[in-house]
């Protein structure tokens, strides 16, 4: 490596291209890093005693062994930003100066043949800064001078109308505008080829990941070692096509973020381990590292087949119109979680492993899994893990059967609520505050029905209305307990409906909202059907209906059905006789009466109303607290209580010093890090390493 210091349009001067290979990311400069440097350039140009301004280093690699061609292609691996921003001021200059003339001893044919173009080249050799696929062709028009076509980079566009605008309201002579680019300083990197590992130097220049995000980290990996001509087979085979689909050439923010995500449940799916989204770049390299008889193209091809998979649900762009129609509803209800599961489905469908209408149940069971659970305030902790393993607990051979099977039989906080409990919790849960209130009403109203309603058009209306203060007429209409009533029917099921009139109805009373024009008896509305042949509104009317559509809220999203028999055959079988039940009893030092039972009674109250998820599992030796796994289990002692956090030592945030690094020690319990306990005191801060373990194992987003 050689590193030296140097005037920036020393550096571009000179018959040289500066080629961004292809496992580069596109050019993400918004204009806020565009403002930074202008006004940094003008205070230079401004300032005598500002002699040089650093804007950081050009990292680079000669692209051949043994180049013969003119100019000097050189391979840009750090630093192709700050050179593609600084090359679109240098173009608005030159334009600028094309209709003033020269300033000084500046013009625009300098600055062209100086520093953008080379002038006796032709071809793309012209060009000293060649930009990758999605970028190239506007760079070049804004050089040629002609006409941007579409598709085009939004950012090369934007960023340089910003300059020319700049440019336009400074008023700044161009030569001055000049001078302070010329104070600009980097550092100029030339990387051996034979000695450098471009990779390693790329990742450690890289390493805060404030710059990358994992997808760019990801692309570079895959291919910043291959030869050139794999590179380029890989990038336009695989890799565009995968970017073009995700979006990458509306919005590079919004196409990082769906790929990091894809990525996420990729490798969940692969590895059934789910990695944080700092996590994903490491676990990939770990991931390819596992499976070394597999080529790149292999590779690349299977992320490839996922990706597409990933965007048909996502994007909704099944071909299947019954399909199309499920994952509309799924994305609808942000189902998320279930990703890498109905991505390893999906992967069977297109195998035929699984037949269409399989899929099809095996999808709706799914949504209604996530929604029941929802609906009955089942932390939603335990769904990761559930997803990222269930399609290893599936019997390929008896698909939907073994799917059916591992769903009912589920217990605690993994469960799939039962008709009952759903029914229960449907109809008592204030459901218009619940945020996906126009998913749950207009799959009610659209059920079994052809002629489907856009619900998005539609508001909710209250029948008995929301106001506090009620008219004399809604307050004979629910009797004495009017007041009783309201507070306990208002925004449940049975007292909620859509309507495109709700200013019309505002607070009447019911019989005008029946009966006046558009009201109930007009509605075309399946679930105002009811409320049109009704004479009253009351809290008997409320409960009826709302039975009515708990009754209908079972089909629509159903609960599995298996026979006894073929269910009995999935259970795993225990004998009884192996399965031991203790109680605290056998942990004299916490029960009644014990030396520590007070202080246990208080952390076990404060443990299990850290959320409703929390269960208490008491062991033979400990007392274990978990939601889908142990996050803190606890051994009474005679003079304290000793805390197992299951989290490693290094990733606890411990201001206080309590935490003892208990890794590869013999230790009861679960976990890299103890806690010993010995008065209430101490209470709230060894609560609040408590809830770091907690909140570690209940995440659902990384």
């Amino acid at each position: 490596m050689k590193a030296s210091e140097t005037q920036l349009i020393k550096f571009l001067d000179g018959t040289k291209q500066f080629i961004i290979p292809i496992y580069q990311r596109t050019y993400r400069w918004e204009q806020s890093h565009c403002k930074q440097l202008w006004d940094d350039i003008v205070r230079a140009a401004n300032d005598e005693t500002i002699h040089g301004h650093f804007i950081g280093s050009i990292v680079y690699i000669q692209r051949g062994l043994f180049q013969i061609t003119s100019p000097s292609q050189l391979l840009v691996i750090d630093g192709h930003q700050r050179l593609t921003t600084i090359s679109l001021l240098l173009i608005a200059i030159s334009r600028k100066l094309k209709e003033t003339g020269p300033q000084g001893d500046i013009s625009s044919e300098k600055i062209m043949n100086y520093y953008l173009i080379n002038s006796i080249e032709a071809g793309d050799l012209k060009y000293k800064l060649i930009l990758t696929k999605n970028d190239k062709q506007t760079f070049i028009s804004l050089l040629d001078h002609a006409a941007i076509h579409e598709p085009s980079s939004r950012r090369i566009r934007d960023n340089f109308n910003f300059f020319e605008e700049q440019i336009a309201k400074s008023k700044i002579p161009m030569n001055v505008l000049f001078r302070g680019i010329s104070k600009l300083v980097l550092v100029d990197v030339a990387l051996d080829r034979t000695l450098d590992n471009p990779q390693r130097i790329f990742e450690s220049m890289n390493s805060t990941g404030l710059d990358l995000s994992q997808s760019d980290l990801i692309r570079n990996f895959i291919l910043m070692g291959r030869e050139l001509a794999e590179q380029e087979k890989l990038y336009n085979n695989y890799w565009f096509p995968m970017e073009q689909s995700f979006g990458q050439e509306f919005s590079n923010d919004k196409y990082s973020d769906l790929f990091n995500r894809f990525m996420r449940d990729y490798l969940t799916l692969k590895t059934r381990d789910i990695p944080t989204f700092s996590e994903i770049y490491e676990k990939f390299k770990r991931y390819s590292s596992l499976t070394p008889n597999v080529s790149y193209e292999k590779l690349i091809a299977d992320i490839c087949t996922y990706a597409n998979y990933y965007v048909t649900i996502s994007h909704e762009q099944e071909k299947n119109k019954d399909l199309r129609e499920i994952f509309r509803d799924i994305n609808e209800l942000k189902v998320e979680v279930a990703l890498p599961f109905l991505l390893e489905v999906y992967d069977d469908y297109t195998k035929d492993l699984v037949k269409i209408d399989e899929f099809k149940e095996i999808l709706r069971l799914t949504e209604s899994y996530v929604f029941r659970r929802a609906i009955c305030v089942i932390s939603p902790a335990a769904l990761n893990q559930i997803f990222a393993t269930l399609g290893k607990d599936v019997d390929k051979e008896k698909y939907l059967e073994s799917f059916k099977a591992e769903l009912i039989l589920k217990e605690k906080t993994r469960r799939f609520p039962d008709n009952d409990e759903f029914k229960e919790q449907l109809m008592k849960k204030d459901l218009y505050r619940f945020n996906r209130r126009n998913y749950y009403l207009g799959k009610l109203e659209n059920f079994q029905h052809k002629e489907h309603i856009t619900v998005e058009g539609y508001t909710i209306e209250h029948v008995m209305p929301q106001d506090e203060k009620l008219s004399p007429e809604w307050k004979k209409e629910l009797g004495e307990r009017w007041q009783e009533i309201h507070k306990n029917y208002l925004h449940t099921l049975g007292n909620l409906t859509l309507t495109r009139y709700n200013s019309e109805y505002g607070k009447l009373p019911f019989p005008e909202k029946r009966d006046m024009p558009k009201g109930f008896r007009e509605s075309h509305l399946l679930l105002n059907t009811d409320l049109a042949t009704l004479e009253h509104w009351n809290e008997e009317e409320i409960k009826k209906r709302a039975q009515r559509l708990a009754e209908l809220a079972t089909e629509v999203w159903p609960y599995p059905q298996l026979a006894p028999e073929i269910l009995q055959k999935y259970q795993k079988s225990e004998k009884s006789s192996d399965l031991k039940i203790y109680t605290l009893a056998i942990h004299p030092h916490v029960f009644e009466g014990g030396t520590n039972a007070n202080l246990f009674q208080e952390l076990r109250k404060r443990i299990l109303n850290l959320d409703a998820s929390v269960t208490e599992e008491i062991l033979k030796i400990y007392i274990a607290y978990k939601t889908d796994t142990n996050f803190v289990d606890v051994v009474p002692l005679k003079s304290r209580l000793n805390l197992t956090l299951n989290v490693k030592f290094g990733d606890i945030q411990d201001p206080k010093g309590l935490c003892k690094d208990v890794t590869g020690n013999n230790k009861w319990g679960n976990g890299d890090v103890e806690v010993r306990l010995t008065s209430v005191d101490q209470l709230d801060d060894v609560m609040a390493l408590v809830k770091q373990s907690f909140e570690k194992h209940s995440d659902m987003s990384p």
